[in-house]
């Protein structure tokens, strides 16, 4: 879980400091103590870490926040700010071009990520309407060109290469002029990468640079390697001047140190996350939305974008209508599993939701949830299609329910448990439409416009 530690410690923190009716300087000393040595834990670059506790230290010890009558939440809300601002205050988008191709190249060193980075940035614009074309221009290391080919096929966005004989340079000149014959508007490079920074690596890429005057220079980086990210993300940007940062693997950074200092160290910001293996686990990164996560405060608009993106709003519409009437059965009841499944894992939705404690979460086993998902899906999916529309067919039939339990891979006792747990459901789903028509009508019903 990204922030992990870092949030669970802040958290912690914060909450002793809404315990307490009034605050002083020593229990603002005392907070900022075990803030800082949460950052440091978290590996966050000293410096960053320094500047941040002077500049929290000094807004929280004014005379609006002592005196005032909710000290604790003035603090939140300081805290807060700062972390924002720490990370780049508002998203950095895309500087696309007005009138012509948006030439994205991506650099960083081997094992970063980037041809896949390359996938998954091609995915999403192609999403938003873009023609978006990959470029193979890492010849050095093995399988890389074929790598790219066949991520480009999975996300079926075609891949320019000209080999592994032919000069990077020369390749991304020729795929600008591809680009241009068969109307792609977006031209992201896969540039080589090395073990660790060299002239040699510098050089190409300064005259990939040089060739195709890109619009973006992004940095993929390892989020997991913490400081060394941020250096790597120094040295590149006094190299090539880079746009943005990439930061891979954020979902398995438990720490955190790299998000909370690549802007302040390199000044450059941090533009996408990957949150996961799938080509889908690319997100725009929000420093507010974050900065809220990491204090327990949820992420909503997050959450509300990413269920926009996912779910049917027609089907959605339907589904709501169906569980609120009689006619509610167990192919909509499917029909809502899957859409629920395009949310992702349920640790990731949990933690955009607000109130939650990382602390609390931590050792919580998700699976569980998530195959007890499964083991119903395969219960519905051997049943016939009378059965899903009329369960009680089931209920009263023992050689159904064992017919079932072969084909689900499932016992007698867990086809009863669906079946109940599924009838409950539905009996409290007409509770609650009568409750509302009982208000609409004891309410609404007494005004004089609606006799």
């Amino acid at each position: 879980m990204a922030f992990e530690g870092l949030a669970s410690k802040l958290q912690d923190t914060i909450k002793k400091l809404k315990g307490k009716g009034k605050l002083n300087e020593k229990d603002i000393k005392e907070a900022m103590r075990e803030v800082k040595l949460a950052l440091l834990e978290a590996d966050v670059n000293y410096k960053v870490v320094k500047d941040f506790i002077n500049n929290v230290s000094e807004k929280c010890t004014g005379k609006e926040v002592l005196e005032s009558l909710t000290p604790g939440q003035q603090v939140i809300k300081i805290v807060n700010e700062e972390l924002t601002s720490l990370m780049g205050n508002s998203e950095s988008t895309i500087n696309y071009v007005n009138n012509g191709i948006t030439v994205i190249m991506l650099v960083g060193l081997q094992g970063a990520g980037k041809t896949t980075m390359a996938g998954k940035l091609a995915l999403q614009l192609r999403k938003k309407n873009k023609k978006p074309l990959l470029v193979a221009c890492d010849i050095y290391r093995p399988a890389a060109i074929k790598q790219l080919q066949v991520v480009g096929k999975q996300i079926d966005v075609p891949v320019f290469s000209m080999g592994d004989k032919v000069n990077p340079v020369d390749i991304s000149k020729a795929s600008i002029e591809y680009a241009k014959n068969n109307n792609f508007n977006v031209v992201i490079v896969d540039t080589a990468g090395r073990l660790h920074i060299d002239e040699e690596l510098m050089n190409e890429l300064r005259n990939i640079k040089d060739s195709v005057s890109p619009s973006e220079i992004m940095l993929v980086v390892d989020s997991m390697t913490g400081q060394d990210a941020v250096n790597v993300s120094q040295s590149f940007n006094e190299q090539l001047d880079i746009s943005g940062v990439i930061l891979t693997k954020l979902d398995g950074d438990t720490r955190g140190g790299a998000a909370l200092s690549i802007k302040a160290i390199s000044g450059k910001p941090i533009k996408f996350i990957g949150v996961g293996e799938k080509m889908n686990d690319l997100e725009v990164f929000y420093p507010d939305r974050m900065a809220s996560r990491i204090l327990g405060m949820g992420d909503v608009l997050s959450l509300i974008e990413k269920a926009q993106s996912a779910i049917d709003e027609k089907q959605a519409k339907e589904l709501g209508a169906k569980m609120m009437s009689q006619e509610f059965n167990l192919d909509d009841y499917l029909s809502l599993m899957n859409q629920m499944k395009k949310l992702g894992p349920l640790n990731k939705i949990i933690e955009m939701m607000p109130g939650v404690n990382s602390k609390e979460l931590q050792g919580v086993d998700f699976t569980q949830g998530e195959k007890e998902l499964k083991r119903r899906e395969a219960i519905i999916n051997s049943m016939t299609k009378k059965e899903r529309v009329n369960p009680s067919l089931v209920s009263s039939s023992p050689s159904r329910k064992k017919r079932i339990a072969l084909g689900s891979g499932s016992n007698i006792q867990e086809i009863n448990k669906f079946l109940k747990e599924f009838d409950m459901m539905k009996k409290l789903m007409k509770q609650t439409k009568n409750m509302q028509k009982g208000m609409k009508k004891g309410l609404l019903g007494k005004l004089p416009f609606m006799s």
